[in-house]
């Protein structure tokens, strides 16, 4: 695997594994902080998928009130992230180096390579707030740390 492709690897892991904690803990789910964060995290995993792929259509940004139950909100989640995954096993040197604008920075240009790291870290960051808000529900956050999927043999993504 490439870096890109680990990244992406460990973060379908992560998520399903927050999916996981979230569904033991019921509660969690009615949480407008989560939930409004889950719609946040899967929104930016779809929208740089959009920006790094060639843009024939306009993106259509999503709400919480798009989402209008928990298990379509799941549905969009697998799939963007699944999306990212396959962008990055799909990735040449070349094509990971093409620059192009970013929409809701104007004037900025970024590379594929760092859209892409950006889009992993940026879920990194809210996934560990989300563990922090489920911990004060009463719930129990799973360990995600990367070093975690690679102990345990860089496990695929468990949804259910």
């Amino acid at each position: 695997m490439n870096y890109l492709e680990e990244l992406f690897a460990h973060q379908q892991w992560a998520d399903a594994a927050h999916w996981r904690a979230f569904e033991a803990h019921p509660a969690s789910l009615e949480d407008k902080a989560i939930r409004e964060r889950l719609v946040h995290i899967h929104l930016v995993q779809h929208a740089f998928h959009w920006m790094a792929s060639p843009r024939s259509t306009p993106f259509v940004p999503r709400k919480v009130e798009d989402f209008p139950s928990t298990a379509e909100l799941k549905i969009y989640a697998k799939a963007g992230g699944a999306a990212l995954l396959a962008m990055a096993k799909a990735a040449t040197p070349e094509w990971l180096e093409e620059t192009f604008d970013v929409p809701w920075l104007p004037g900025m240009k970024i590379s594929r390579r760092h859209a892409l790291m950006q889009a992993a870290m940026h879920s990194h960051y809210h996934r560990g707030q989300n563990a922090t808000r489920l911990r004060e529900l009463g719930g129990a956050p799973p360990p995600t740390d990367f070093i975690v999927w690679i102990k345990e043999g860089m496990p695929d993504a468990k949804w259910e």
